[in-house]
């Protein structure tokens, strides 16, 4: 059977998917794209067993249905050196050899059988389902998944963490260093429920959503997440087990607050860091009336910087330590020209909250200090 389609198209939609293939996947058939032709529709799809993505496109001058699995870094290695130009395919449906022409060549290989693909899991009949904005789902992984933890011996943290009721959405990360809340009353669910969705989908999910216009529809029941998207269907495996009481390590008693220029405070922080300790990046705030005192040193190079910047401020005086790069981190996360500090010893946790919150959200990020050793 042959089918002609758009080399840049298909490239396009390839590489979107493709970020979810291992390189060295427990089962061979996985290092390949699965096709399936029907009418005028191309079918793509990746999976790693854990995420399957799913995409679909136009094709012309079909002349038959198909499904065969094609290798995914031969296919993609190949259709990356052409310009734009209309690719045919022609399938030996027999013995599944492949021949894609183009205006000045032609191009083989073998395909497997598509049946040997596995199959995505299908959601039970009780799933949640409900429609989430692109800009507000885009927003909640954006701003939480920095703060995502890496260590595997705490699985449920190494993930996003979304919480549905009657009145909103929250979306939480935290790595027991840091953490981020962020809620939206645009959201809303019947009855309340959440998941866990891991890292991986959540980073993928972050690239694919900044080309899509429309809302997305999310469907989950207790083991799978699917969203669905103009262009793309994405189905991963939740983590399992109850995510953290993140709440109940939120202070919430914090006499003393901060306002300062976020910009300013981020710049000032990245030039005071520069000199810390490559080891621990400690940067100490000194903080008293209508000022900050940034300093950081390393006394092993010798090297030692100091910068005052001003904020609005009446407390008593307060010195606390925090590590500059997850500072920095947090920060670049709120959009608010002005942020608010809310401390209330150089031992508890800091609150860092957008001076405004924007429309139907409330934004709360959280830094553990780190001890000053004076």
């Amino acid at each position: 059977m042959k089918f002609i389609v758009s080399s840049s198209a298909l490239l396009s939609r390839l590489q979107s998917i493709g970020r979810v293939i291992n390189s060295k996947s427990t089962l061979p058939i996985l290092e390949n794209f699965l096709l399936r032709v029907e009418g005028n529709q191309l079918t793509v799809t990746a999976s790693d067993l854990e995420t399957t993505l799913t995409t679909t496109l136009s094709v012309e001058q079909a002349d038959g249905d198909i499904t065969i699995a094609l290798p995914a870094k031969l296919l993609m290695d190949t259709l990356r050196e052409f310009s734009e130009q209309p690719l045919t395919f022609d399938i030996n449906t027999e013995n599944l050899a492949v021949v894609f022409r183009t205006e000045t060549g032609h191009y083989n290989f073998i395909g497997q059988n598509g049946t040997e693909y596995p199959q995505a899991p299908e959601l039970s009949a009780d799933a949640n389902k409900l429609a989430i904005d692109v800009s507000v789902l885009s927003t909640g992984i954006n701003k939480t998944l920095f703060a995502t933890a890496t260590d595997d011996l705490r699985p449920t943290m190494t993930g996003i963490f979304f919480n549905f009721t009657t009145e909103n959405v929250t979306f939480v990360a935290t790595d027991a260093h840091k953490l981020v809340r962020l809620s939206n009353s645009t959201v809303k669910c019947e009855n309340e429920a959440s998941f866990i969705l891991p890292k991986k989908p959540a980073t993928m999910l972050k690239n694919l959503l900044g080309s899509e216009k429309e809302s997305v529809a999310v469907s989950f029941d207790q083991k799978n997440i699917v969203f669905e998207m103009e262009s793309y269907r994405m189905i991963c495996r939740q983590i399992e087990g109850k995510y953290p009481n993140y709440n109940g390590v939120i202070p919430q008693n914090n006499p003393l607050k901060v306002t300062v220029d976020r910009l300013l405070f981020v710049n000032a922080i990245k030039r005071v860091s520069a000199f810390a300790n490559q080891g621990t990046y400690l940067i100490k705030l000194s903080i008293k009336e209508n000022m900050i005192h940034l300093s950081a040193q390393d006394i092993d190079f010798s090297i030692s910087a100091e910068e005052k910047i001003v904020c609005q401020y009446d407390g008593e005086l307060i010195n606390i330590g925090f590590k500059a790069p997850l500072l920095i981190d947090i920060l670049n996360g709120i959009s608010s020209g002005d942020v608010v500090l809310e401390l209330a010893d150089s031992s508890r946790a800091g609150i860092i909250l957008p001076f405004e919150n924007e429309p139907d959200e409330d934004l709360l990020m959280l830094l553990m200090p780190m001890l000053l050793g004076e």
